[in-house]
């Protein structure tokens, strides 16, 4: 894409250099193509700096997360902040300009093209890393594009041809920009097919374990994710059970154990990891008091949400929440640690996604449904239920999922009008940035919108 100018910075360590070549060292501000993509060091600093890009920038940082929540919004959550981009999305009336859509855009297409490089000279890695090193790249490529398809694209459609508009899929690293390189859009079913072939190989060479970066089971947490979301349930369950089966991540023992961790719980399956000096996340600056790190809780809880709980005596997922001294709203509870890393895939999740699937597909591999949903249930107090529905495994996600980026996707994904609207209506689709229009001139734009 002609705009996506990335910036390529690496972190070059001393070792090995002599003193005697000090003066030949190049500046890390005007670092050549040639010395960048020279060593399997530069390569492994590459792929930190797309972590970087990830879990420090706009899109996982906690970007993504709101604008799900914002535009999926049915009554569950209040936008009282003095911003206009995140109320264009709280209101579904989206602006081309948007800040939030454009950073999202280029952020995340800057975190494609750093796994590209890693991907394009991979053979630079000798040590035996190099199977281990692709497959995280592969992996943060996959979770970059389901997210880019799932917002700028319309909802895939089991058994459909999916020939809609997704994203364009640009799979070699981008250095020189002395060309035009303008990409047109591909469609759903391509961008799917994409993310899946790299998770399937992200799996196969990752390992089991993997210190903070991303193992095998991450991979299969997000393939079992990209399987519920495309209604294939039978591929979203086997994937999910795998996580629960072999992964070796378990529930914490509290709900409130999940959340606000400065290092990573027994659920995590994969976290982006956040320090003090690496920054505060998003998901605080927004749904966060000023005394817990945010601006005052520009997010907040509504009666709507409160509203799905059947047993408000005792699920303890209903008062984690507190009142904020800001401007007397509720705010959940979920975001009170400014430097907390950012949970991507929880094992909770997986067991939901095991439980929706066996019953789409009445099986009872690990569980049977009413099993796994009470066993999440206990968790939090909450009484068993004594008789599982759809809607009762789709309401009990949402009361353990909130405000965690799933509230457009799902209700896309199961054809709920969203406050109103259509699943498959215009205006739960974001627009292509005004400037990559300006510039690409093979983009088109979403239905709806103009520039």
């Amino acid at each position: 894409m002609k705009t996506l100018k990335y910036i390529l910075l690496i972190v070059l360590t001393a070792i090995g250099i002599s003193c005697e070549n000090d003066l030949n060292i190049e500046p890390a501000q005007s670092i050549s193509t040639e010395t960048a993509l020279s060593s399997e060091d530069n390569i492994i600093n590459i792929l930190i700096g797309a972590y970087d890009e990830a879990g420090q920038g706009p899109t996982f940082g906690g970007q993504t997360q709101i604008i799900a929540d914002l535009l999926g919004n049915s009554g569950q959550v209040g936008w009282g902040g003095s911003f206009i981009d995140p109320r264009q999305l709280n209101n579904k009336s989206i602006l081309t300009n948007n800040v939030f859509v454009r950073d999202l855009w280029y952020n995340s297409y800057e975190i494609i093209n750093q796994s590209n490089l890693v991907i394009d000279n991979i053979s630079l890695v000798t040590s035996g890393k190099a199977n281990q090193v692709e497959g995280e790249a592969k992996f943060l490529r996959a979770l970059s594009y389901f997210d880019l398809v799932r917002l700028f694209g319309k909802q895939y459609t089991a058994g459909g041809a999916n020939s809609q508009l997704g994203v364009p899929l640009q799979l070699k690293g981008i250095i020189e920009y002395a060309e035009d390189l303008s990409i047109a859009r591909n469609t759903v079913e391509e961008v799917y097919t994409q993310i899946i072939n790299d998770l399937n190989e992200a799996y196969n060479k990752l390992p089991a374990s993997n210190s903070y970066f991303v193992d095998k089971y991450a991979a299969k947490a997000l393939l079992s994710r990209v399987y519920l979301q495309q209604g294939a349930y039978a591929n979203a369950r086997d994937a999910a059970h795998d996580v629960l089966q072999s992964s070796g991540h378990s529930l914490t023992p509290t709900f409130a154990g999940a959340f606000n961790n400065n290092v990573d719980s027994s659920e995590d399956i994969f976290a982006f990891q956040v320090t003090s000096q690496t920054g505060a996340q998003q998901l605080i600056n927004f749904y966060a008091s000023q005394a817990n790190g945010g601006r005052q809780g520009d997010i907040t809880i509504q009666p709507g949400y409160l509203a799905l709980f059947d047993d408000v005596a005792n699920d303890i997922r209903d008062n984690f929440n507190y009142v904020s001294p800001d401007n007397g709203e509720d705010l959940t509870s979920k975001y009170t640690n400014q430097f907390a890393n950012i949970s991507m895939f929880r094992i909770a999740e997986m067991h939901l996604i095991r439980a929706e699937a066996n019953f789409r597909e009445g099986s009872s591999l690990g569980l049977a449904p009413l099993v796994e949903i009470n066993t999440l249930r206990a968790r939090s107090s909450a009484s068993p239920l004594g008789a599982v529905t759809l809607a009762l495994i789709l309401n009990e996600r949402e009361l353990e999922l909130a405000f965690e980026g799933f509230f457009l996707h799902d209700y896309k994904r199961t054809q709920r009008t969203v406050a109103g609207i259509s699943f498959d209506s215009d205006s739960l689709v974001l627009p292509i940035p005004d400037l990559e229009m300006d510039t690409n001139s093979k983009m088109v734009q979403n239905p709806g919108y103009t520039n």
